[in-house]
């Protein structure tokens, strides 16, 4: 469940784009051919998808490590509003959970609640970059939109919860990979690497959380073949602080940036179900990134 950013423009969550390592790479367009294998005991990984590499003016991907060091590490974050965050790094273009509702849309959470937006989303759904891999943190249609479950590629990779990938699949999805928490999910796509693993999460105190859709954070470290790991991202997904968040550090530790789902939402006024300010400041403080760009979102 996601608040909806308070923004009077369109296009004005442009202004909130975070580049925050340099200008990335060509996409992979969604629906080309890929290998997938199952390789946990190999890589620690519970799945492994190949991409086709895309190289730049027809050189091969080793030369273009080579001629073009600054591709390696090169990326961007935008904003797109909500929770939906465009990710791209050396290649990969990565989507998280996409709501591209309207103002004035309204949402329905379960048990009767809804929700309205507040504001148009900064890229439309026809307007995205060919797409490598959706992150989806749980399924609620603040995440995953009725217009995204209607209109969305059903070849378009998702990773996502285990209660999320079952509802996906009964939507006609073919490309599901659900994770557990910890579990790890790797992408190759010629020298680009990515290892995703799902962190903890808790949709509110724990007896409400039993209420409310099965949770993800995930954490990505982005890197090469060579060198896995030069970029290491936190997304916090629709939890609270609680024991298991201080986990992560541990098993984690360096993370370069946390990209954190804040609002203070309360069902019914009562209940707190995402973090607010307070808990977002106890969130770095825990994770310890060297950068955060909380999502600045309204309550219900």
């Amino acid at each position: 469940m996601e608040n909806f950013i308070t923004r009077k423009e369109r296009r004005s969550a442009v202004s909130l784009t975070a580049v925050v390592f340099g200008i990335a790479g060509a996409a992979y367009a969604a629906g080309a051919a890929a290998e997938e294998r199952s390789d946990e005991g190999a890589t620690g990984s519970k799945y492994v998808l190949v991409l086709p590499a895309v190289p730049d003016k027809g050189r091969s991907e080793g030369q273009n490590e080579k001629q073009n060091p600054e591709h390696r590490d090169s990326g961007s974050i935008t904003f797109v509003g909500t929770a939906t965050v465009i990710i791209r790094y050396a290649g990969l273009t990565i989507l998280t959970d996409p709501n591209f509702l309207h103002s004035g849309d309204h949402v329905h959470l379960g048990y009767g609640l809804t929700s309205k937006r507040l504001t148009n989303p900064a890229v439309e759904l026809e307007e995205l970059p060919p797409v490598d891999l959706i992150v989806l943190s749980h399924m609620h249609e603040d995440h995953f939109d009725k217009l995204v479950q209607k209109n969305l590629d059903r070849n378009i990779p998702i990773v996502t919860t285990t209660e999320a990938a079952g509802i996906l699949k009964g939507l006609g999805f073919l490309k599901l990979y659900p994770l557990e928490t910890w579990e790890t999910f790797t992408v190759e796509k010629g020298n680009t690497t990515l290892s995703l693993t799902a962190m903890p999460g808790r949709h509110g105190p724990p007896v409400v959380a039993k209420l409310l859709p099965e949770v993800m954070g995930s954490v990505l470290d982005f890197g090469s073949k060579a060198q896995p790991r030069r970029y290491r991202m936190y997304i916090s997904g629709d939890t609270m602080v609680f024991k298991d968040i201080y986990e992560i550090p541990g098993r984690y530790p360096g993370m370069d940036l946390a990209l954190l789902h804040l609002g203070g939402t309360r069902l019914l006024g009562l209940v707190t179900v995402t973090m607010d300010a307070k808990e977002g400041v106890k969130m770095m403080r825990i994770i310890l990134p060297k950068k955060s760009n909380p999502h600045s979102l309204q309550r219900l």
